[in-house]
């Protein structure tokens, strides 16, 4: 079996000295400034209708270092402002290409704090990262080893809201490999009571970490709403004390989910899930919460890239297909089902089902017939009241 190589980003915390910190919020700031630069440049030359690429703003940005006002882009590695030019290139690509929205300007308070450094404004040697501008190696905290003999190519540096620092080092991993193929195919349905239904039966409880931290974020943003408006240094510090609980929250779900779609991805060649338009679910005012904090985005996002590493294969239906009133025993498609109905008895064979292992089934046989075939799945019976499913959208691949 050949070794695949895959380029992975090994993300640590580190502890920085007060010289170290300050030159990074110097590093930040400028890169932020830089790119609000680049981008207001970019749009005003397309209100002329020109066009402004990265090498227009490479020579921007020099002439930008030559003038007093900015002056202080000097006391700062290139390399990161030169990598802020460069996202924002991309980002124009998929702008153009229709697969995001018009780059935004970067906030000083929203926007994430980071800097972006290449092999030639870094040193990695034993163990130990120094960058560009710094006399000491950071204090990282090496929480697992980097692959033997690992040599990063980029690395990149930010900071959390909640005031924690992180270094993120892109290395190749060739541990990554495909697994031993197997015949086991599942299909996933997600959902708010339990995270997860199988197609084989079983059910993952929803952890629900927003809820359980509930009580601790509202007294948090209750301190938050007392301090006065401004710059201050308590609001600031109850700010970041909200950012922790969030913190937690994130991790916590996050962890919960690698777990999760690692062993599906170890257990399973196939796996079929429903494609589903999260950021359209959540505008429902009642359930955008807890679906929010089941984070069904992640879950997919995370299965995907896994099953790309270890050769594995992820189906998506399309989101119409009635998985859910559909009897996976004999194929009867029923009329409407409100969301309160867990449990249904088919009219024709008398199956009883659960609705959420009955939807996973569903989704597993159309995944795989899709697979086989690329069409839809086979011809469904109409009932009084239903429809046939072969009236449905059709099935449709993944992009």
């Amino acid at each position: 079996m050949q070794t695949t190589h895959v380029k992975r980003a090994f993300k640590y915390r580190f502890h920085p000295t007060d010289a170290q910190a300050a030159e990074l919020s110097r590093t930040f700031g400028c890169v932020r400034k830089v790119y609000n630069l680049a981008l207001a440049a970019r749009t005003e030359a397309w209100t002329r209708q020109e066009r402004v690429n990265y090498n227009q703003t490479s020579a921007m940005l020099t002439a930008w270092k030559k003038t007093g006002e900015l002056a202080y882009l000097n006391d700062v590695s290139s390399v990161p402002l030169q990598q802020a030019l460069r996202h924002l290139q991309t980002a124009f690509t998929h702008f153009f290409g229709k697969r995001a929205r018009y780059p935004r300007f970067k906030s000083r308070k929203k926007s994430r704090k980071s800097a972006e450094y290449t092999t030639s404004a870094f040193r990695f040697k034993d163990g130990r990262l120094t960058l560009a501008k710094m006399a000491q190696p950071l204090d990282i905290v090496w929480s697992r080893p980097l692959p033997e003999g690992a040599s990063p190519s980029t690395v990149t540096v930010s900071q959390d809201a909640a005031g924690r620092w992180f270094v993120s080092l892109l290395c190749e991993d060739p541990y990554v490999q495909p697994l031993p193929a197997t015949d086991t195919a599942v299909g996933v349905d997600v959902g708010l009571d339990h995270l997860l239904t199988l197609s084989t039966g079983q059910k993952v409880a929803n952890p629900r970490h927003e809820r359980r931290d509930r009580a601790r974020l509202a007294k948090a943003q209750r301190q938050l709403a007392r301090k006065a408006r401004g710059d201050g240094a308590n609001r600031r510090k109850a700010r970041q004390k909200v950012a922790k609980v969030y913190a937690r929250i994130t991790d916590r779900r996050r962890d919960n989910l690698h777990k999760l779609t690692t062993r599906l991805v170890r257990e399973n060649q196939t796996i079929v899930i429903e494609d589903l338009i999260v950021r359209n679910m959540v505008k429902n005012g009642k359930l955008a919460r807890a679906i929010s904090d089941a984070a069904w985005a992640d879950f997919r996002s995370m299965l995907e890239y896994k099953a790309q590493w270890y050769g594995r294969k992820v189906i998506a239906v399309d989101r119409f297909f009635p998985s859910s009133k559909l009897c996976s025993t004999c194929g009867t498609l029923r009329g409407k089902m409100p969301l309160s109905v867990r449990e249904w008895t088919c009219d024709s064979c008398g199956t009883t089902h659960d609705r959420d292992v009955n939807a996973a089934k569903n989704l597993l046989a159309a995944g795989l017939a899709v697979s086989v075939c690329g069409a839809g799945v086979r011809p469904q019976r109409s009932t009084p009241g239903g429809q046939s499913a072969m009236k449905q959208k059709p099935l449709q691949r993944e992009p």
